[in-house]
């Protein structure tokens, strides 16, 4: 069992009548993700040709479906709810202690060999001192959270709405639900202090290289970015050094920021050691540039 990490928090969201934001689902189950982006068809008008008849009579009548609208549908109103996910989210996460981020595909079954090493990978990470955050869903995110709990630490899962449902696994001492894709991400990057990256899709390349990008414009301090299984990773590698290096769109200093590691105890030590080093430059800063240095 893991340690009584904000257990009055879940006692909180426990006692509420639903899942924060949760409201019924239409038919259709579209997300609010979806709603936020979708914007309405026009038809294309050449600044040239006078503005068509069925545009004109929209545009005379807009202003009365607008106050027969519901205001809570609209992109302003989205900017509250938007601004109350935030809120939560730093709320219930403020006191973690240094946290440690996977990532992977919530497809891979207990049978996938990336499962029990993404167990012992968090739980050694545990026994080191960290939480461990993750997606909160199936797959590999079950497996971190599972280490975290056998390590005695804070387990903490995010989840996310979709069009199908994704339920919180069963090892969450901290369990949240957002709406928005990049409420969600900002949570990741504020509170963890590595990423290790299993196998994994789309979801999986979009979280390593939002926090690629965030490390080379310098928008967080560098912190370690790990690929557990080579063989599965590789090809990318060999991929952004053949194509992407060879024409200039990045440099060696960006493929450096990337690490591949097939050891869970070589990643729970690489881990370790950037914290410890990082901890002792913000306590001990020998110069005004430790923030810029690549502490691996």
């Amino acid at each position: 069992m893991s340690r009584n990490y904000d257990k009055r928090y879940n006692q909180r969201q426990r006692s509420k009548a639903s899942p924060r934001y949760r409201a019924p689902r239409p038919q259709e189950s579209v997300t609010e993700d979806e709603r936020l982006l979708r914007r309405p068809t026009q038809p294309l008008v050449s600044p040239k040709e006078p503005m068509p008849q069925e545009q004109e009579k929209e545009e005379l009548h807009a202003l009365d479906r607008a106050l027969h609208f519901d205001f809570t549908l609209t992109d302003p109103w989205r900017v509250f709810r938007i601004m109350s996910e935030f809120v939560e989210g730093f709320d219930a996460l403020a006191h973690l202690p240094p946290s440690i981020a996977f990532f992977g595909s919530a497809r891979l079954k207990m049978e996938d060999p990336a499962y029990p090493a993404a167990v012992e990978t968090a739980r050694l990470l545990a026994e080191s001192g960290f939480g461990i955050i993750t997606g909160g869903g199936p797959g590999i995110m079950e497996a971190a959270n599972k280490g975290a709990q056998d390590g005695g630490t804070c387990s903490v899962g995010c989840n996310i709405e979709l069009p199908f449902e994704q339920k919180p696994n069963a090892y969450l001492d901290i369990s949240l639900d957002f709406n928005y894709f990049f409420i969600r991400k900002t949570m990741f990057i504020k509170y963890a202090e590595a990423f290790i990256i299993f196998p994994g899709g789309f979801g999986t390349l979009d979280e390593l290289f939002e926090a690629l990008t965030l490390i080379q414009t310098r928008k967080v301090n560098h912190f370690p970015v790990i690929l557990y299984d080579s063989s599965y990773w590789g090809g990318m590698i060999t991929w952004i050094r053949d194509a992407m290096l060879k024409r200039k769109t990045v440099n060696e200093e960006d493929i450096a920021l990337l690490r591949l590691c097939d050891d869970p105890q070589e990643i729970c030590r690489i881990v370790t050691e950037s914290y410890q080093e990082s901890y002792r430059q913000d306590r001990f800063p020998s110069n005004n540039n430790h923030r810029e240095q690549t502490i691996r």
